[in-house]
Order: structure tokens, then C-alpha cells, then sequence
């Protein structure tokens, strides 16, 4: 069945339900043990990767295959002006695993070749990867010291762009996409999850290297002076913490914030000959959690994938899905409404995002930039959209269509899920906003997200989709290549991902969809 949008969150329906029903609802999901795609028990191992075509379900006409096997936190693909195959390995994932990031090109076979790396334990993660016209631009997510964009020529010799992007904090540099303008596109994610740091930020690992770190918003604003009172996971006591602001310092109404670029939660572009010294920022959109994913269509737009808010942190938001915004760079900047609107909803809503047993939910802008716009479309909560690309080939079908790949969830740490979310690859029409499944692990029944292959009952079901994070065709258009990151187990101590589990998949079309 499809996965229809709304002009408000998923939960309109319960709040236009009767109030038994919604009490009902309501009562499952807090009394209910959460079951996420990737939980485990603390002590419990994951069993080793192994692929199998056949465990995927397809439209009929369809089929896939695995291209490499093996790869270390791969995160995007992508082509060379010879049609030759190119990953980036992350170098880092959620977690504190810290690797080496590194682009590689995909041989026959499945062999690789290295042809640019990272600093081992200090750059990365590496987000994503185009080719333009004789060099790679690769996006480095900027963990521990910044996030960077990086051209690496085919002969690996690597030069940025542009450095020191806000990027330290729960969310990296994304991207990058090179506009009809030629000139380079990339994103920022927010220091947080709703606008206030706190202990969650600790658990992610960054506030204890950076403990000044918080967001930064694109525009001046002014803030409502909304504080929150935490446990201060750096030392023994409490702290007051307001927006945007450093944690342990509160905020008070009416207080200025100055706007800057680079900023984080917003996509921003430079020319291809920009430098650190001289990177020529321009603001494209702001106001928006985790900008992840960037791809143009045909006619110029800008679809960007946004991954929403979670259940956590000193103001958790509840109910939230993902969202995917298309966007006319040439139009004037807008504000999509983070930290105070999902989508055209404000936050202040009770009856939609307060967690049960928290707090209701203020605004903690005194005011708004513009009212919010309608997204193209909304996925399901914690689905973890992420990179995504548009079909344009009549072979392959679906012409206009955008492919999204959807990572999974991470409960418990973003929340409560009653069954997995995500774990497969949909296509969205931004025209009407209708989501279908495209490519999905099999399972008992037809058309439901079971969640990734190596949690499934069935051992002959174990050889599927993981976690997928990139949907990229092929220069042709003819085939949809699909970057599978690898296993990532979830506990109560949080991400627990295996290396060297990650798998390059390929789907193309034998016969009619």
C-alpha cells in the first residue's frame, strides 16, 4: 500500500479520531515495549553479513544484484565521465567507530582501488560524492574538527573548498550536488536535535570534545527565552540551557541571535573555485534539522531529503516523520521551520508532538522568518531518509520519480518504534507527495517493512538490505545502484555498527514494472 502524505503530521488521523481511540493508541505505544529494526540486548552479537539477491523484494520486471561486498561504512556512489563505478567509505560512524575515509573506484568483479583516503581516526565521515567535469567533490561530515568539501583529482590529490563548517555536532556536512548553475550544493546538519544542547549530545560524544559547540542559525533571530533544566552529564549537578545557545547557558527573551555563514541546518552553495580563504558562501535554505540528502531534477529543482526530529534530549518532539522539500534555488532564501514547525505544524501542538508524560512544547523563536511551506512529501517516523536521486530513463521506468534510500531507525536512542521503520528503498513523486516501496527485504505478508536483513526470523531472508543510504542511477539512466552502509545494531548503550558489512547493490529492469 502506498505511504500517502499529509498537509499535517501522520498523527492528524489519531487527533481526528474518537477520544477512545486515541486513548487507546495512545496507550499502546507507552506501554509497549519498543521493537526497532536494529535492537538488540547489550550482549547479544549480530550474526556475520551475507548476501543473497533473493531475499529483496521487487516490482515485477525487476532484478538485483550485488556489485561489491565488503566495503567499510560506504556511504554514496557515484560515476566518472568513462561510466567507471566510485564509493566513499565514511571513515566514522554513529557510535564513536572512527575509521579511514576513502574514495575508492569499484572494479570488475567487486575489487576496489583506492584513490584518495582521509586522515585515519580524524576526518570523516565522508557523506557523499559527485563527479563534475574531471574531479570528485566529496562532502567530509567534519566529526571532530569541522566539516570540509573536498576535489579530489582522478590521480587523488585533494584540495578544499571550503572548511571549518559547523559540523560538529549531532549532524555532518551533507551533499554535495552540482546545481544547473554550476555551482556546488551542500548542507550543514544541526548541532541538535530540537534547538537546546543537552546530556543526548553528550551520549553522541561531541559535547565532551566541544562543550561551547551549538547551532548557528543562518539569519539573525530572536529568541523567546525558553530554558531548560538538565542533568550535566560533564560533572556532577544541573544546568539551564536555552536555544542556540552553549550548554549550561540560558537564554533570555528577546535575546538576538546574529545570523552567519556557514551556518548549520541549511543548505548553502559555492562556486568550484572557491577557497578556504575565499569560499563565497550563498544561503539556498535554512531553518531545517538534518538536510541529508541533495539531487536535482531535470527542470532544476532541488529536492532535499530532511531527516526530522527524535524523541530525545532536553526537548524531545514526538511523532515527527521525515520530509522531503523540493526546492527553486533561484527563489529567495526561506526558513522550513526547524527548531519550532514540523512542516507546517507548529511544535505547540499537544495533541501531535508532546511525548507522553513530558512537558508541552513552546516555541523558542519569539518570532517567525516566513510561515512554512508544504513539503513534497512526508515519510514515517525515524524512517532516516537519506540520499536520493530521480529517474529519467524510460528503460528503467518511473521517469520524474524521486528513489530515496531510507536507513532504518535507530531506536531506542531516537525514540519508541512498535516495529521497524524504514530499511529499504521507496520512489516519491513530488507532484503528488504518494511514497511506494520499491525495493524491501521479503517477509511474512506483502508490502511491510521487516527490517534489515540480519534481524529477520527467516535465516533464508538474512541475505537483504541492511541499511540502505544512497539510491543513485547510473549515467544512463538504466540502472539504480544502492549503497547498503552495513549492519548497525542498536542497544541501550546506543549505535553499535560492523565494519567491513557494508554492500554495493544494482537493480535494473528485465520486463515491464
Amino acid at each position: 500500500m502506498p505511504i500517502r502524505p499529509h498537509s499535517a503530521p501522520p498523527m492528524l488521523h489519531l487527533a481526528a479520531a474518537t477520544p477512545l481511540a486515541l486513548l487507546s493508541l495512545t496507550a499502546c505505544h507507552v506501554v509497549l515495549p519498543s521493537k526497532g529494526g536494529g535492537q538488540i540486548s547489550s550482549a547479544k552479537r549480530t550474526a556475520p553479513r551475507f548476501t543473497d539477491p533473493a531475499a529483496v523484494a521487487l516490482p515485477p520486471g525487476y532484478r538485483i544484484e550485488v556489485i561489491a561486498e565488503q566495503l567499510n561504512f560506504p556511504t554514496a556512489v557515484t560515476f566518472d565521465d568513462q561510466n567507471r563505478v566510485f564509493v566513499t567509505e565514511a571513515g566514522y560512524s554513529y557510535g564513536e567507530v572512527f575509521t579511514t575515509p576513502r574514495l575508492l573506484r569499484v572494479e570488475p568483479r567487486g575489487a576496489v582501488t583506492e584513490i584518495a583516503h582521509g586522515q585515519p581516526q580524524q576526518d570523516g565521515p565522508w557523506t557523499g560524492v559527485t563527479f563534475y567535469r574531471g574531479n570528485f567533490y566529496v562532502a567530509d561530515g567534519g566529526e571532530l574538527h569541522g566539516g570540509r568539501i573536498l576535489r579530489i583529482a582522478p590521480n587523488g590529490q585533494t584540495t578544499p573548498l571550503i572548511d571549518n563548517l559547523p559540523s560538529m555536532g549531532d549532524h555532518h556536512t551533507n551533499g554535495p550536488a552540482i546545481g544547473p548553475d554550476g555551482k556546488l550544493y551542500f548542507s550543514v546538519g544541526t548541532a541538535t536535535n530540537s534547538g537546546v544542547v543537552g546530556p543526548d549530545d553528550a551520549q553522541f560524544g561531541w559535547l565532551r570534545r566541544h562543550p561551547d559547540f551549538h547551532d548557528i542559525p543562518a539569519r539573525d533571530i530572536t529568541l523567546a527565552g525558553e530554558n531548560f533544566t538538565s542533568e550535566n552529564p560533564l560533572q556532577p549537578g544541573t544546568v539551564v540551557t536555552g536555544a542556540y545557545s552553549p550548554f549550561g547557558t540560558p537564554s533570555a527573551p528577546g535575546q538576538i541571535v546574529k545570523g552567519q555563514l556557514p551556518a548549520n541546518g541549511a543548505v548553502m552553495r559555492i562556486p568550484l573555485d572557491a577557497t578556504p580563504e575565499n569560499p563565497r558562501v550563498e544561503l539556498v535554505a535554512w531553518g531545517m534539522r538534518n538536510p541529508f540528502g541533495l539531487c536535482f531534477t531535470p527542470q532544476g529543482q532541488l529536492l532535499v531529503s530532511e531527516n526530522s526530529y527524535d524523541v530525545r534530549g532536553s526537548r524531545p518532539v514526538w511523532g515527527a516523520g521525515d520530509l522531503l522539500w523540493a526546492i527553486n534555488p533561484a527563489e529567495s532564501p526561506r526558513w522550513f521551520g526547524w527548531p519550532d514547525f514540523f512542516a507546517t505544524e507548529p511544535l505547540t501542538n499537544e495533541d501531535w508532538f508532546q511525548p507522553t508524560g513530558k512537558p508541552p512544547l513552546h516555541f523558542l523563536l519569539a518570532s517567525h522568518p516566513n510561515p512554512p511551506q508544504q513539503p513534497a512529501a512526508i515519510f514515517a517516523v525515524h524512517a532516516s531518509a537519506t540520499r536520493l536521486d530521480v529517474a529519467r530513463s524510460e528503460t528503467f521506468g518511473y521517469r520524474g520519480q524521486a528513489f530515496v534510500a531510507l536507513f532504518g531507525d535507530m531506536a531506542p536512542t531516537v525514540g519508541k518504534v512498535l516495529a521497524p521503520v524504514g530499511f529499504m528503498v521507496v520512489r516519491a513523486d513530488p507532484a503528488t507527495g504518494v511514497i511506494e516501496p520499491f525495493a524491501l527485504n521479503r517477509g511474512k505478508g506483502s508490502g511491510t517493512p521487516f527490517g534489515p536483513a540480519s534481524r529477520m526470523e527467516d535465516p533464508r531472508a538474512r541475505g537483504g538490505l541492511e541499511r540502505p543510504i544512497d539510491a543513485h542511477f547510473s549515467p544512463d539512466g538504466n540502472a539504480l545502484y544502492v549503497v547498503d552502509f552495513g549492519i548497525v545494531a542498536m542497544s541501550e548503550k546506543g549505535a553499535q555498527p560492523v565494519q567491513n558489512s557494508g554492500v554495493l547493490w544494482r537493480i535494473t529492469r528485465e520486463g515491464p514494472p
